[in-house]
């Protein structure tokens, strides 16, 4: 059984659902220490032809607090009004714009209960089957760290093979999880163009920019297209 475990990302970029498509359960972090200047609340969408990062308004953040015990501020709006103005005249805007919508006007004042019901909705949306589960209902040792946390789900949830995306290529060895039965592998999205509004590509935006200018059976097809590496 393949597993994958990652922090709640806003609206993250198209690699990030790769590997939610690529493993049949998948355990949304969302028990790990915020990390101030992260993709948790925020991240990079095409405005007027440019990168430009967009931010969830946080109440109270800190990296000695836990992901699930960041509040949200009030400043869903002001998003969902700079997602119409960056992607108004894109060809799938009215497609999409309806489940912006439903994304940032969910009723919510829990930073990571709103980002995970985005990552529902992203996934309904594409027809991502793979099965969600949430860190903070499982029963695990507090007390362990890093690998050896990851190690530990990997054996309560009876995976044999741990997926992580190419970033954690540095994180963790597989050697370790060799010791414990388990099989370590990296996925690294291919170079993946599409037609945007700017004549030169601009790569790694969040998945909004996928979803405005590509139907869904292009993104599906862009789904599989990852290697997955050892290390």
């Amino acid at each position: 059984m393949k597993l994958g475990i990652m922090q709640p990302y806003f609206l993250p970029y198209l690699g990030y659902f790769q590997l939610i498509n690529a493993v049949d359960r998948y355990v949304i972090y969302d028990d790990a220490n915020y990390i101030k200047q992260g993709w948790i609340n925020r991240n990079r969408i095409l405005l007027d032809g440019e990168p430009f990062m967009f931010s969830l308004q946080l109440s109270g953040a800190s990296s000695f607090k836990k992901i699930n015990e960041i509040r949200l501020g009030d400043n869903q709006e002001k998003v969902y009004r700079t997602l119409q103005h960056a992607y108004s005249r894109a060809p799938f805007y009215r497609g999409i714009i309806d489940l912006l919508y439903r994304i940032t006007h969910y009723e919510t004042k829990s930073l990571s209960d709103y980002v995970i019901n985005s990552i529902h909705e992203i996934c309904n949306y594409l027809n991502i089957n793979t099965e969600i589960l949430i860190s903070s209902d499982l029963e695990k040792d507090q007390s362990l760290k890093g690998e050896e946390k990851v190690i530990y789900i990997c054996k309560l949830l009876k995976a044999d093979t741990y997926l992580n995306t190419i970033g954690g290529i540095n994180l963790y060895q597989s050697q370790r999880f060799r010791q414990e039965g388990l099989h370590l592998l990296f996925l690294n999205m291919r170079k993946i163009n599409y037609k945007q509004f700017c004549l030169n590509f601009i790569a790694d935006l969040s998945i909004i920019d996928v979803l405005m200018f590509n139907d869904r059976t292009a993104i599906l097809e862009m789904l599989s297209q990852y290697d997955l590496i050892e290390n």
